[in-house]
């Protein structure tokens, strides 16, 4: 005769944050900050350095430069929700998901604006290659206003 025990289990999850969130977070935070680099920060940001890290300008090509810009955005943004899924407290308290954008947005603009841009610009040869480091306060701002925005679409967004 078979018996059946009841045996208790716990759900173990592989995945570290929703990712889906951090997508539509960086889209929207990307869309924001390509705002500002269209009315706040001198061209020809959009229209040829960012094309030119892949190759793709010159010539000025905006359109271009609006899609490379979302899609680092969006990939951003799934870093974003990996780093919030190692503290999902982080991920679903407002404030906190603000706060933790808003540090992601700066640690974005130090790591990959001011450090890295400069360094893959010159080594793709780039005509429009910023000085080491390129540090902008304009810059700065497009970066913390992604940040802040990711968090909150985060935030709202995540299960």
């Amino acid at each position: 005769m078979a018996t059946e025990t009841a045996t208790p289990t716990s759900e173990v999850s592989t995945e570290t944050g929703d990712w889906k969130a951090g997508v539509a977070g960086g889209l929207a935070g990307s869309a924001v900050f390509g705002l500002v680099m269209t009315y706040a920060i001198a061209a020809p940001l959009l229209e040829v350095v960012i094309p030119s890290m892949y190759g793709l300008a010159p010539p000025a090509a905006p359109f271009v430069g609006w899609v490379i810009h979302m899609a680092h955005g969006a990939v951003l943004g799934v870093g974003f929700a990996a780093l919030v899924g190692l503290r999902p407290s982080v991920g679903g308290d407002v404030s906190k998901s603000l706060g933790a954008g808003a540090a992601y947005g700066i640690a974005v603009w130090v790591a990959l604006a001011v450090i890295v841009m400069p360094i893959w610009l010159s080594a793709v040869g780039s005509p429009a290659n910023p000085p080491l480091p390129n540090v902008s306060a304009m810059s700065a701002v497009g970066h913390l206003a992604y940040g802040v925005v990711l968090g909150g679409a985060y935030a709202a967004l995540a299960n």
